[in-house]
């Protein structure tokens, strides 16, 4: 623990300051409607601030309260089950594709796997900025 008297810098989890899948998600969603940190913030009317948002989006936070999911689903019109299963909060559904509930990606094909429509999203959001340039 020390070298010489003089202690050695700690290694850093690999985890730490890593950004989640969820995190991820929820970074992409805000930018692919265009919000900022501040607005996702009023749109919750605080229940998010814009600074816990910002660490959600950098995985500083892995397991926020279903509460903030909620009010962030609502934000994002997408559905609290699907951000609820990102945090791991719920099993990934298993009901066969007929009866699957609208997804992040309604456009795509129902059989799309999670990393799949993670991907889509993120081109989608690719393609707003480039158009909003």
């Amino acid at each position: 623990m020390t070298d010489a008297g003089r202690r050695l810098p700690r290694k850093r989890s690999s985890l730490f300051g890593t950004r989640s899948q969820l995190g991820v998600l929820l970074g992409d969603l805000r930018r692919t409607r265009g919000f900022t940190l501040r607005q996702v913030e009023e749109a919750t009317d605080r229940a998010v601030s814009n600074a816990y948002l910002s660490q959600l989006e950098k995985g500083k936070v892995q397991k926020p309260s279903p509460n903030v999911l909620h009010s962030l689903a609502a934000v994002y019109a997408v559905p609290y089950e699907s951000l609820m299963e990102k945090a791991g909060y719920l099993l990934p559904s298993t009901m066969p594709a007929t009866k699957r509930r609208k997804r992040l990606a309604a456009f795509a094909l129902d059989d799309l796997t999670a990393a799949e429509e993670a991907e889509l999203i993120k081109y989608l959001a690719f393609i707003r900025s480039r158009d909003a340039s």
